[in-house]
């Protein structure tokens, strides 16, 4: 089985043009005529799409922003590294000698560039119906229960593990308020860091506010030490 065909069987998609496939693969360090960061453009607006109308439809009751959260979850870097790393995409890339040394194939900007590239090929060549085909099915195998508390990567574990490895602190969670009746409560949650507040946020529940909390406080945090 050559490479094309493999990639096609992990996929569940047979390309057309091969000479678009090629540009796909093909990263900015291999210097050739023709790299995937035009499509890469196209694939990121066309993914933003597919995922926001899926969770348009699946959550009908959903509000604006939380609709907003859960794709921002998925639709970033990190989301589309995942589901380069699923198919193994990897391997497939194209990469200059001095990016392959540089363990190019395992970087996330790389991976998630080269998904969105490859989706934005596809979308160029069948059209929005197969590149939503193909996109949601890696989504739903990646993640087979999506909502706002499963879908949001564990940011509470990622602030300690960066607040303990800087100032050898450990995050305080503390709530500072809470809103609406016992059906619709709404849960607001600072995070401290020594006895310096470092974030806030609101969620429906304790734990999401918490997690919208930690990912606020390792922005900030991030933004004092660049």
């Amino acid at each position: 089985m050559n490479m094309i065909s493999e990639l096609e069987k992990r996929i569940g998609y047979k390309f057309k043009d091969i000479k678009l496939l090629t540009e796909a693969l093909t990263h900015k360090s291999s210097k050739q005529n023709k790299n995937n960061e035009r499509l890469e453009f196209l694939g990121d607006a066309v993914l933003d799409l597919i995922v926001g109308e899926y969770l348009y439809k699946k959550f009908p009751d959903v509000c604006e922003g939380d609709l907003s959260k859960l794709r921002a979850s998925l639709v970033n870097e990190k989301g589309f590294e995942k589901l380069a790393k699923q198919i193994e995409l990897g391997k497939y890339i194209f990469l200059s000698t001095a990016e392959e040394n540089n363990k190019g194939r395992e970087k996330a900007s790389i991976l998630s560039n080269a998904f969105e590239a490859l989706i934005g090929e596809i979308y160029l060549e069948s059209g929005i119906e197969k590149a939503k085909e193909v996109s949601l099915n890696l989504l739903l195998e990646a993640y087979p229960k999506i909502d706002l508390e499963s879908v949001f990567k564990d940011y509470k574990t990622t602030l300690q593990e960066l607040t303990q490895a800087t100032i050898g602190e450990t995050p305080k969670y503390i709530v500072i308020g809470s809103s609406g009746p016992d059906h619709q409560k709404e849960f607001i949650i600072a995070v401290e860091i020594g006895d310096k507040e470092i974030a806030k946020a609101a969620g429906k529940s304790k734990k999401e506010a918490q997690q919208i909390a930690a990912k606020l406080a390792i922005e900030a945090l991030k933004e004092e030490m660049a």
